[in-house]
């Protein structure tokens, strides 16, 4: 990853201090604009979604017009799934760990189903087939993260064939979890009342 460079700009006093030590004649009306004074501001610019890569935000710091520096924090991301969680069941709650990471939104079921069920005291009571099933959909989970990240890195670096090879998988992937599911994407599934 680059260093992070601060871009620096003159205070709008100090331009207006060395102008003022210089004599001049009839100031032009952009001069003049030079001397104003204004008010630092910071901005935040985002976050936006440029791909799939992650998550941009920018924190502007803006003096008049000019950006007087841009810091960039990359994978900022916050839903406020936690807030919203409090308010529901543990079933209604569940369709939201599929959007957490859309790369391996079974995976995220899992983990959620699992979290709830040792807080429950039960996660000892489930059934040898829905652990195998569990641990076949991370893996499947994991398996189309890897693929998508590995399409995505060569295509950025000019290999467009892997990319599409890469997502040919995956979309035999996401047959299988349609299969399972019935969805391909959202996929909802991995609760004990699933299995």
């Amino acid at each position: 990853m680059p260093p992070v460079q601060d871009i620096h700009f003159r205070e709008p006093a100090a331009r207006g201090a060395e102008a003022a030590k210089t004599p001049r004649e009839s100031p032009s009306v952009s001069e003049e604009l030079q001397d104003v004074q204004g008010e630092k501001m910071v901005l935040n610019m985002g976050p936006s979604h440029p791909s799939t890569h992650g998550v941009l935000r920018i924190v502007l710091e803006l003096d008049g017009e000019i950006i007087a520096k841009a810091v960039p924090d990359v994978g900022y991301l916050h839903r406020g799934d936690e807030k919203i969680a409090e308010n529901m069941t543990y079933t209604q709650f569940i369709p939201y760990t599929d959007r957490l990471d859309y790369l391996a939104p079974l995976a995220n079921n899992v983990a959620y189903a699992l979290a709830v069920e040792k807080l429950m005291g039960i996660d000892k009571l489930l059934p040898p087939r829905c652990q195998f099933i569990r641990v076949i959909c991370c893996e499947l989970a994991r398996i189309s993260a890897h693929l998508l990240g590995l399409g995505a890195f060569a295509m950025d670096v000019g290999a467009l064939t892997v990319f599409l090879f890469t997502f040919t998988e995956r979309e035999k992937i996401y047959n299988l979890i349609e299969a399972l599911t019935g969805a391909r994407f959202t996929t909802t599934y991995s609760n004990a009342a699933s299995f």
